[in-house]
This record gives structure tokens, C-alpha cells and sequence, in this order.
């Protein structure tokens, strides 16, 4: 693949920071080392020596003065060794790419540990994306994306997505109005990039299933796109065993994968992982060593510890306990949505994630959710946000169910029925 074609001037433009490199070899060099280089402030004028933190199983995990050191110290930015290690460990028993090792590969695997996996996507978009670019969502889409990507100029184009997520059909359709010939093309203005979150979808709460995940990784070979895997709901699919990913069948090193620990572990943490052709995660690397860095070293050695305590088993039973939790949310939200919205709204089963995606039976649910719902103590997010053309009616909305109780969702929905009930009789 030429990886150069995908890359933005100014991405390409970039070049390593002569410090963020000094960090990365004094990390790795022997105790003897001598470093009069980097700009590192002395550990000794750190108020923090040492931390413990309690699970919730009763254990108690102790960060010693040595990790503590290098948790507040400067750090290589693509995470600190031991993380990436057992980062890239994991990737492999999960989801075995076949770019894994493969050194001779030009797309061979690399992780870079980010910001969260929102950091990561807002990078590797501002990498890719030129001004007048035809870019690829699937729609409707994460409302965080739109955020990203709406002040770039760039043509955003609707993949639509239905109760089994992204549309392959929709997508050959949308991509026969250029010629394969064209993705090879300068200035020929065929998309590069396609967008999709293949699991759990926010807002949808839809899956692709493997039969649609294959098709269109074989469009994306014929087009010569690249695919933005945003995947940070892969664990909690409600259907085991887990539906393969983009990234174990990309052989071709076209997949850019963004993981997160914030569904898992903890939102405020802002860990999360983005796993790909090391040729574009470089580039991403490269933007981070001028701006954020490297992720919060505290956040770091806490998840070594904790990764070092559970090992990949562990990690993987609680990602299995995560997702049953969230499953048991679920019925308890499509059970109140049957006892008060049948008949008001339309919905599919989630087969993953923390949202239902409801169709109203009123024409534009904005003014109705951001207004009239407020007002009646009940909070949902209007579909607009959802949508590449938010000025348009829209008649859905998303309704998370991660947090709320069950009495909760049950008045919740209580409020939202009686608010159809009377946009429907005004609209009469």
C-alpha cells in the first residue's frame, strides 16, 4: 500500500521531536547511562513517593517509589514498554492481525498508546483529512466524530447503517460513482478513508456481523480505502463468542483500530489504544511529541500494575462481567420502553454498547428532547446530533441505559411518552 497517498502536507511534514527521541533512549538504556540531555525534572522534588489503590475484589495493589518515578516522570510517547507489550500481547490473542510481527510487512502492526481513544481518532483524522476531501462516516454517527471532522472542509458522505450496522450495499453504492481506477488518482477526489464503529454503535447500539465485516473489507481492497475501526465497545457485545474484528482480517494493513479503556476501566483515566500500519501510526506518534506527549504516566503504571495482577485472563473475565452487566441494563431499559412507548416509538435490539436508538412518532425530536424534556426532569440526546446535516427533522433519539436505574429508565420513559402524547395532539 502506498501510505504516503493517505497522508495529509501537513502530516507529512512533520519530524521527530530530537527530545521526545533522548527520552525514548534514556528509557531504554542500562542504569550506567549519564543524561545531561533531556530537560527531565529530578524525582527527588516530587511530592508523590508511593500509592496503593483497593479493587473491588479486596485486593490491594501497591505503586512502589521505583514505578511511581516513572509514572511522573517524562515518557517515551508511544506508552511506557511493559504497557505496550502487554497492549500488543493482548491485540494478538484477541484479534491476531496478520500484520502481527511481521516485520518484512510495510503495514506491519504497531500500538501507540493515546489520550483516549478520542485523542487518537481526532489525531489520526487530522492526519488523513485535507480541505475538499470526500470522507466516509457511517450514518448516523458518534456525535464526537462529527465534532472532529465537521470544521475540516471536508465532504462528509453518509454510509447509511441499519439494525445489523453499516450497510455494505449502501457502501458500493455510494463508492459506483467512481471508477476503482480513481482511488489511484490524484485530485481525482475518490474518498480515502471510511469511518464505522463496528460494535454496539453509539448512537444505534447495532453490530456488524462477520458476513458484513467481510464484505467490506473486501470493498475497502477494491477502493483502496483505508477503515477507521472505532471500536471502543468491542467487549460489551452481548453475544459471545466475540464477532471477529476489521483488524483480524486486515492482511493488507488497511485498518486503523482505536480501542478504549473508558467503557472498561475508567472514563477519567483517558487511556486508550490505537493499534495499526505502523507507517500511519507514526505519523499520529509524531503529532502527539508536539502536542500532549505521551498519556498520563500516573494512568500508565496503574493499568501495568493492575495488567500485571490480572494477566490477559483477567482482564478478559472482567471484560466478560462488564458486558453481562451492561446486558442485564439493557432488558431492564427495553422493558420500560415496551411498558410505556409502544405504539409512541420504534426500536431495534441492542446487541452491544450502552444505547437504544428509538424512532419517535413525531416529525423532529430536537426542541421536544432539549426543551420540553428538560423542563420535565428527563434528559436524552436528541438524533440531530447524530446526523452529518443536523439542521434537518429528525425523529430519533438516544436513550443510554449505562447509568440510570431501573425506576429511573421506568419514569424516564413515563415523562418521554407523555411528551409524544402531547407533540402529537399540538401537531394534529
Amino acid at each position: 500500500m502506498n501510505y504516503t497517498r493517505f497522508l495529509n502536507r501537513l502530516s507529512l511534514a512533520r519530524k521527530p521531536s530530537p527530545i521526545r527521541i533522548l527520552t525514548a533512549i534514556l528509557n531504554e538504556s542500562s542504569a550506567e547511562m549519564i543524561s545531561m540531555a533531556g530537560g527531565m525534572p529530578n524525582t527527588q522534588t516530587f511530592p508523590i513517593m508511593e500509592a496503593s489503590f483497593k479493587l473491588r475484589d479486596g485486593t490491594v495493589l501497591e505503586l512502589d517509589q521505583k514505578i511511581m518515578n516513572k509514572g511522573l516522570q517524562y515518557a517515551p510517547t508511544p506508552g511506557l514498554p511493559d504497557l505496550v507489550t502487554w497492549i500488543e500481547g493482548l491485540q494478538s490473542r484477541v484479534h491476531n492481525p496478520p500484520t502481527y510481527n511481521d516485520k518484512s510487512h510495510p503495514g506491519k502492526m504497531e500500538c501507540l498508546v493515546t489520550c483516549g481513544s478520542q485523542d487518537g481518532l481526532c489525531k489520526a483524522f487530522e492526519a488523513l483529512v485535507s480541505e475538499g476531501d470526500n470522507v466516509l462516516l457511517e450514518h448516523p454517527t458518534y456525535s464526537g466524530t462529527l465534532a472532529i471532522v465537521g470544521p475540516m472542509a471536508a465532504n462528509l458522505i453518509p454510509v447509511n447503517s441499519d439494525s445489523q450496522g453499516l450497510d455494505p450495499s449502501h457502501l458500493r453504492k455510494t463508492l459506483s460513482r467512481w471508477s476503482p481506477s480513481d482511488f489511484s488518482r490524484s485530485g481525482s477526489g475518490a474518498p480515502k478513508i471510511l469511518y464505522c464503529i463496528p460494535n454496539g454503535g453509539n448512537p444505534t447500539g447495532t453490530s456488524l456481523n462477520l458476513e458484513r465485516k467481510k464484505e467490506i473489507y473486501k470493498i475497502a481492497q477494491e477502493y483502496d480505502l483505508l477503515i477507521l475501526e472505532d471500536d471502543p465497545y468491542f467487549y460489551i457485545q452481548f453475544t459471545k463468542p466475540y464477532i471477529p474484528s476489521l483488524l483480524s482480517m486486515d492482511v493488507d494493513g488497511r485498518v486503523l483500530r482505536f480501542d478504549s479503556m473508558s467503557k472498561l476501566l475508567s472514563s477519567g483515566m483517558r487511556i486508550g489504544v490505537l493499534t495499526g500500519p505502523k507507517p500511519i501510526v507514526d505519523r499520529v506518534n509524531l503529532h502527539m511529541q508536539c502536542s500532549v506527549m505521551h498519556a498520563s504516566g500516573l494512568s500508565k503504571v496503574f493499568l501495568i500494575k493492575l495488567f500485571e495482577h490480572w494477566g490477559h485472563d483477567g482482564f478478559l473475565e472482567h471484560a466478560e462481567k462488564t458486558a453481562t452487566f451492561y446486558e442485564t441494563k439493557r432488558d431492564l431499559c427495553l422493558k420500560s420502553a415496551e411498558k410505556h412507548l409502544k405504539g409512541l416509538a420504534e426500536w431495534s435490539v441492542p446487541t452491544g454498547g450502552m444505547f437504544l436508538w428509538l424512532k419517535l412518532n413525531v416529525k423532529d425530536t430536537k426542541k421536544m428532547i432539549e426543551v420540553k424534556a428538560r423542563a420535565n426532569n428527563v434528559l436524552f440526546v436528541p438524533g440531530s446530533a447524530f446526523m452529518i446535516d443536523q439542521s434537518q427533522p429528525c425523529s430519533h433519539i438516544r436513550a443510554s441505559y449505562s447509568t440510570a436505574t431501573p425506576e429511573e429508565m421506568d419514569l424516564a420513559f413515563k415523562r418521554l411518552a407523555d411528551l409524544i402524547r402531547e407533540e402529537v395532539k399540538e401537531s394534529d
